[in-house]
């Protein structure tokens, strides 16, 4: 029996998740609890930072917000090799 495919062009229709990660906090769950309408959580980011796009929790790129119309967008500024880590993790 032969498997033929032309590359990996059977793979285009898989399902994955596209994440992309403002930033993150720790709270203590008592603190979540509490949070109401006009909460301010604030994040480990800063706002000229580069946001990180995942698949499937790898990441694969950075970018930063934009406004279409009344939509936000993501506008890829580069795309991520092997040589770059997770924030917080060792390259």
């Amino acid at each position: 029996m032969t498997f033929q495919t032309r590359g990996f062009d059977f793979l285009k229709d898989v399902d994955v998740r596209l994440t992309v990660e403002l930033g993150r906090t720790e709270m203590k769950l008592k603190d979540v609890l509490a949070l109401a309408e006009e909460s301010v959580v604030m994040l480990d980011r800063l706002t000229d930072e580069l946001l990180d796009v995942m698949v499937n929790g790898k990441l694969i790129a950075r970018g930063e917000v934009v406004a279409q119309g009344d939509r936000f967008g993501l506008r890829i500024v580069e795309l991520v090799g092997q040589q770059v880590a997770p924030r917080g993790e060792a390259a």
